[in-house]
């Protein structure tokens, strides 16, 4: 059974792969299951401590999009300046070099369970972790160079927890998001403290006119 799933897993994630070398808008398909399954691919990378400029961004707006086709029922159609974009050679190398070590965690935990969670009824609170999730990517942290390690998490996790019906999955999912949105908190909160701190070192104040 475990080599069985293995062997899905890598056929859905194989066969997205192949159509890397297009555009988003050529690579990305039409439904939200394929895009679901391109957006986990596109994450995958964010989960290692990697420098890839622009990337979270892309995926970050990914989220959002599929989120709101979630949420409404249908996919919608991608934005031109997304449509249009190509991954550089070197995400391109990092995504299938890095994709059989999380396929292999996928495929060893990922199976139908708690249906409930990825029923249709459940669509508009997926699409809207989701959409938490992809906000988090996008929002710039100060101080931490590699803040998208957790935000990447939640979005491979409720990926692939409603691609392959996997109720636990995504609620790992929904734990990852919260606790992203914790550190986002916490990194701007701390970072807030430090800019204040050095500002009073340097004997700054900021003036106070009187009207």
């Amino acid at each position: 059974m475990k080599n069985k799933r293995r062997m899905t897993v890598e056929r859905i994630a194989g066969a997205h792969l192949e159509s890397i070398d297009g555009t988003m808008g050529d690579a990305v398909g039409q439904s939200n299951r394929e895009r679901l399954v391109w957006l986990s691919l596109l994450a995958m990378p964010l989960l290692f401590p990697v420098a890839l400029p622009g990337m979270a961004s892309v995926v970050g707006a990914f989220s959002l999009l599929i989120a709101f086709g979630l949420c409404v029922g249908q996919p919608v159609p991608l934005p031109q300046w997304l449509a249009k974009r190509e991954m550089n050679a070197r995400a391109k190398s990092l995504l299938k070099g890095m994709t059989s070590r999380v396929i292999n965690i996928i495929a060893s935990l990922g199976r139908p369970r708690m249906l409930r969670l990825s029923n249709t009824s459940a669509r508009v609170l997926n699409g809207l972790i989701l959409s938490v999730a992809g906000l988090t990517m996008i929002i710039p942290v100060p101080l931490i160079s590699f803040d998208n390690v957790l935000p990447a998490l939640s979005i491979v996790l409720i990926s692939w927890g409603l691609r392959l019906r996997d109720g636990l999955m995504l609620l790992a999912g929904y734990l990852a998001t919260l606790v992203a949105v914790a550190s986002v908190v916490l990194l701007w909160w701390g970072g807030t403290l430090a800019v204040t701190e050095l500002l009073s070192i340097v004997g700054f104040t900021p003036s106070v006119e009187s009207h």
